[in-house]
């Protein structure tokens, strides 16, 4: 599954369907008003002890969803025959919906209300061999989870899809919801005729029943978790395409391909680009991986009001449809599509073939395909720089996921399914790719694909935990990994490497590198193998101008062991101007620059030529400024010194989005209005200064555009940019520039409630009735954010990206006076918005509404700034909350204290 990503559609004034009336679900579980069972979150021992005494032989799927137009419907009806052998004479069956309304075991009819707890359907007497049929009400999805509904405003037309992972399979049939009970699937669906009906598989029979619907019947899956399983029906637009590929016995792999997406948006579908990205990633797959594509067919769907960047559904893989350019879109967007496109591909073995057993391995197939989707990018496609952005944006996922207390090994202890929703992060994606991408260093290429292809080969369709891809490993390596695995991915925490040199003349006397790394869970010391480059950079002439540019003279690749290492190879070279620790990103590790390389870097960052190097001096920067090291107000001043000869828009778009962090969380108050003056002017003198048509000028648009959000003397300039008086020359006044431009108008005041309906006249499309909310949303009016919050808090009135847009408005920075009042609201609240909302809601609403937005106190310790000591009195009062809800305040509570200790020590 690729990351979160920033998702945007759907109106709730056009959305059909929702849950019944007078339901609620806490946690996920569907449940009457008075029910409050917590039986829905499976733990590992239990799943341990399901599949110690199970075989699931066999699915049959049947889900009726002829019904799914027609918006007074909320519930559709499926109806599951699992086969199974038991050597236990009872067990339950998962499954989180409105009704159970018959279950037969053996044919033996049992009564619903006594054997469904509004989670898990209980079954007795089972002998070796079972068929068991459950008949079920299931509820149509608003919040991207199980089965979700979306009406498209243009056309009025119905779309649906399924998301599942972790365990949401669940909530659309009865099922056994556990990674390693694998079994084959036969789904059977029932849709308006005319509809695209998809699922992991090919159709193998279409009946139309004559009364509008048809029914269709696909093949049985392979053995498949059921988390991987998928069914998306609707009148999307498809584009057909095709791969083949040569099979050892001499014989043709042929794999047809497919790409959908809503009808309404087929004109911006640049379906030729997608169907190029999967034909060269089937290509490297194909060679590197040794195993012949598995699934069948590959079909990908773009699909709206989606939680995630994309899904891998084996032969059905969902995306979100943000992914459809209906603007203006730079380079590096289209190669992080690329990237995702790729690292969706690499679990048709990494997760799909091979599954994790348990979500404790989740990283076996998250970190490997994050590392996968910047490798096939680099060595199959155009976007050649993949691993520029991934050191400079991913890893900084990572370095921030590693720096708060809820920090963890990449290989976690997950105790249960409420654990293993809350570890899709940082640590699980990008430092457990940044760590892979240290083991190819440290094995080597040849050997690391070597053992993944006998991965393959041993645990094809099974489930595995670590000790069998370390074995693997070992085997084409000829290493011992056990004590690297012991270091990388059993300890937690993010190393600090730091470049001591000391110099006699302009000779180096010596070089050496210094690890400071401690495991935060444990409080020891840590002290990880590294295989790296050190770089040595100077500064030297151009031959076409008088310029200078700042070149590489050296790369010193060498095993950082322990505290301190000799760069022995460095002694008598000349004294560079900057030292980069590593050098080509070999490794993971915060890197700190010596004084020297830091005074290098602030007056010639521009001038240094690779960009992965100047990639990783900004990553170095911006961890300074987070870490209170390096004031906000000189990072920022370097963004607008040295931004405007960034050419990867990737990072570009990093910095920008970068400062305005800065400026709002990190710098003190009586500095932010000036810096947000700065950035806004900066911005705006960036645009013109960018070539037109490029994207450098459409990124420093998107910043003026936020960064006009609190700064409202930059307003006429919007207006000018909007009404077309002050045009800027090749700058492409799309929607979702012109909706940026009008949600800072709205949150200045700037902007009236029939300019925003007038934009909307211009969109009427579902991410522009989205993007109305949040513009609506962020009027700075008092009425506002209080209908703004009680709309937030009410349970089913807002779609998933609904309650995003609501939140961008309610906490836009310069409200921070309107938003006060409701810091104890929040606390107040937080367990009653756990036990009402999905946990996909809940989280967004605890981790959104967090009260972020606060400024040091003069002589105030920032643990004693009223909204911290807030979060720590809550805390302290609520230790039996839900240990997801702990999670997210506990993160919440860290993120101010950092920006308050920034605040405090960038004043004079």
């Amino acid at each position: 599954m690729a990351c979160p990503v920033d998702a945007g559609a759907g109106a709730a004034s056009v959305h059909g369907g929702g849950e019944p009336v007078g339901a609620t679900t806490r946690r996920g579980v569907w449940l009457s008003a008075t029910v409050t069972t917590t039986t829905e979150n499976l733990s590992r021992s239990e799943a341990a002890e399901r599949s110690a005494h199970l075989d699931v032989r066999g699915y049959r799927v049947e889900l009726d969803l002829s019904g799914a137009t027609d918006p007074g419907r909320p519930t559709f009806t499926s109806t599951t025959t699992v086969r199974l052998a038991s050597t236990t004479p009872s067990t339950f069956l998962d499954f989180v919906g409105p009704a159970v309304r018959s279950v037969v075991v053996n044919g033996r009819a049992l009564d619903p209300d006594a054997c469904y707890d509004g989670a898990r359907i209980s079954v007795d007497r089972l002998v070796d061999d079972n068929e068991v049929i459950i008949v079920a009400e299931a509820a149509y999805s608003r919040t991207g989870e199980g089965l979700h509904r979306f009406v498209d405003p243009v056309d009025g037309q119905t779309y649906l899809y399924t998301q599942y992972e972790p365990a949401d399979s669940r909530r659309v049939f009865a099922v056994l919801e556990q990674p390693d009970l694998k079994a084959a699937f036969t789904f059977v669906v029932t849709a308006p005729s005319g509809w695209q009906v998809l699922s992991n598989q090919p159709a193998v029979a279409v009946e139309d029943r004559g009364d509008g619907t048809a029914t269709t019947e696909f093949a049985p899956t392979p053995p498949l978790s059921s988390y991987l399983t998928a069914v998306v029906a609707g009148p999307y637009h498809r584009v057909d395409g095709h791969w083949s590929g040569p099979l050892p016995d001499g014989g043709t792999l042929e794999v047809p391909l497919g790409v959908l997406c809503r009808a309404s948006l087929a004109e911006h579908l640049d379906a030729e680009n997608l169907l190029t990205v999967t034909a060269q990633g089937l290509d490297f797959f194909h060679e590197h991986f040794a195993y012949p594509y598995p699934w069948g067919k590959y079909d990908q769907v773009l699909v709206p009001e989606y939680n995630l960047g994309a899904m891998e559904n084996p032969g059905c893989v969902t995306f979100t449809e943000s992914y459809v350019f209906r603007s203006a879109a730079t380079r590096a967007q289209h190669a992080g599509r690329a990237n995702t496109i790729l690292h969706e591909m690499a679990h048709m073995w990494f997760g799909d073939l091979v599954t994790p057993r348990w979500w404790d391995d989740l990283w076996l197939k998250e970190s490997f395909a994050d590392y996968m989707g910047a490798h096939a990018s680099v060595a199959a496609t155009e976007y050649t720089d993949a691993w520029v952005a991934f050191a400079n944006r991913r890893k900084a996922w990572a370095y921030t996921q590693d720096q708060l207390p809820t920090t963890h090994p990449i290989v976690a202890d997950i105790t249960d399914l409420e654990a293993a929703k809350q570890n899709f992060d940082g640590i699980t994606y990008a430092k457990g790719a940044a760590v892979l991408k240290q083991l190819v260093a440290y094995v080597g290429t040849d050997a690391f694909f070597a053992g993944a292809r006998s991965y393959f080969r041993e645990h094809a369709f099974a489930t595995t935990a670590l000790p069998d891809l370390l074995r693997a490993l070992e085997a084409s390596s000829g290493r011992d990994l056990g004590e690297w695995a012991r270091l990388w991915l059993q300890t937690s925490g993010t190393p600090e490497l730091t470049a001591e040199l000391q110099a006699d003349g302009d000779r180096i006397a010596s070089l050496r590198v210094r690890q400071d790394a401690t495991d935060p869970l444990t409080g020891r010391t840590v002290l990880r193998p590294h295989r790296l480059a050190v770089g040595l950079y100077d500064l030297r002439d151009r031959r076409d101008d008088e310029t200078v540019e700042l070149v590489r003279t050296h790369r010193l690749e060498l095993d950082v062991t322990g505290a301190v290492t000799d760069v022995s190879e460095a002694a008598g070279l000349p004294v560079p101007a900057l030292v980069l620790v590593n050098d080509d990103d070999l490794t993971y590790g915060k890197v700190r620059l010596d004084p020297r390389s830091l005074a290098t870097a602030t007056e010639h960052l521009g001038a240094l030529s690779d960009p992965l190097a100047r990639s990783l001096v900004w990553s170095a920067l911006w961890n300074a400024t987070r870490d209170a090291l390096l004031p906000a107000e000189h990072f920022v001043e370097l963004v607008l010194r040295h931004g405007a000869t960034e050419d990867d828009s990737a990072v570009l778009v990093g910095l920008v989005t970068d400062a305005r962090t800065a400026v709002e969380r990190y710098a003190p108050p009586e500095q932010r209005e000036d810096l947000r003056a700065r950035l806004a002017g900066g911005s705006w003198a960036r645009l013109h200064e960018a070539e037109p048509g490029s994207d450098a000028q459409l990124v420093w648009a998107r910043s003026l555009a936020r960064a006009a959000a609190t700064t409202p003397a930059v307003a006429p300039r919007l207006r000018g940019l909007l009404q077309g008086t002050e045009p800027v020359a090749g700058l492409p006044m799309d929607p979702e520039l012109r909706w940026a431009l009008w949600q800072s108008l709205a949150a200045v005041g700037a902007a009236s409630l029939e300019d925003l309906d007038g934009e909307l006249e211009r969109d009427r499309t579902a991410d522009g009735a989205t993007q109305h909310l949040a513009a609506v949303s962020s009027f700075p009016d008092a009425d506002v954010k209080a209908t703004s919050w009680e709309t937030l808090l009410t349970p089913r009135s807002l779609s998933n990206d609904h309650v995003d847009a609501t939140i961008s408005g309610f906490t836009q920075p310069w409200h921070r006076e309107l938003t006060a009042p409701y810091t104890e609201p929040y606390f107040e609240a937080l367990r009653q918005i756990w036990a009402r909302h999905s946990i996909e809601i809940a989280g967004r609403l605890v981790r959104g509404l967090y009260p972020s937005h606060q400024d040091v106190e003069p002589g105030l310790d920032p643990a004693d700034h009223p909204v911290a000591a807030r979060a720590s009195t809550w805390l302290a009062d609520n230790a039996d909350a839900p240990a997801g809800l702990r999670r997210l305040v506990l993160e919440g509570h860290d993120h101010l204290l950092r920006s308050l200790r920034a605040q405090a020590a960038a004043r004079p």
